[in-house]
């Protein structure tokens, strides 16, 4: 199976998953497939991330959502409140390996951050990537950080989780740089590859989600380094913010 699998986690909610999933859709020039294994927060028929995505990335786009629950909490929390059906890890992995048949790429946004549960057995994202490995399909994930104090924290723990669970990292990416960026975003520009152990592959500017969706490409190609399709330098970044 050749097709590219990326699962895209952050080291917690708000800190910009759904932008950079879509900002790594608009990069393919051939369909891409995007799952969103459990949405929170939103009633039937509400427009959610794969709507988000595909308004960003455009026609491309094959988007698929396999739960919704209402309430904006943890999966497990939400289905259990709702009375809904938990996701299973195997019906996940049946999904990416189909997706994976079908598209060049496919891109798996999950909820919240990487060990939020997904069911009663406390099955989190990382488990439903290891269900895909077992399936045969090879994954790895991004990791989107926040920009200012407090990331090298959380980078470090969901690096450490995925390392610990035998699960590739591929690089890391800020979800929402600042206009204004304080000193500890500056400094952290140096500090996130270290904290993560994997390269810092883009920073996608605050606001971004605001742009129509020929413009968003641009923003996307200009704030993604090469390994994920676009032409952001990490150095040249990180020489330009450099704290005084």
């Amino acid at each position: 199976m050749s097709s590219s699998v990326l699962f895209v986690t952050g080291t917690g909610t708000e800190v910009g998953k759904t932008v950079t999933t879509a900002a790594l859709a608009a990069l393919h020039t051939a369909p891409v497939a995007v799952l969103k294994p459990g949405q929170t927060g939103l009633a039937p028929g509400e427009p959610g991330d794969i709507d988000e995505v595909a308004r960003l990335a455009g026609p491309l786009v094959h988007g698929v959502e396999l739960a919704r629950y209402p309430e904006p909490l943890a999966p497990d929390t939400a289905a259990r409140r709702s009375g809904l059906p938990t996701l299973a890890p195997d019906e996940v992995a049946k999904t990416v390996a189909d997706l994976a048949d079908r598209f060049g790429a496919v891109l798996v946004e999950g909820a919240g951050g990487l060990l939020v549960r997904y069911d009663e057995q406390g099955r989190t994202l990382a488990d439903l990537a290891a269900a895909c490995e077992l399936a045969g399909v090879q994954a790895e994930f991004l990791l989107v950080a926040a920009a200012g104090l407090g990331t090298l924290n959380a980078t470090a723990l969901t690096a450490e989780a995925l390392r610990h669970r035998g699960l590739a990292l591929r690089g890391v990416v800020v979800g929402s740089w600042p206009a204004d960026p304080d000193l500890a975003a500056r400094c952290n520009l140096a500090d996130l590859p270290s904290a993560a152990g994997a390269p810092l592959l883009g920073a996608l500017p605050a606001g971004a989600a605001g742009r129509p969706a020929p413009a968003f490409r641009e923003v996307a190609a200009s704030s993604l380094a090469p390994a994920l399709g676009g032409h952001w330098d990490a150095e040249a970044f990180a020489t330009a913010h450099r704290p005084g």
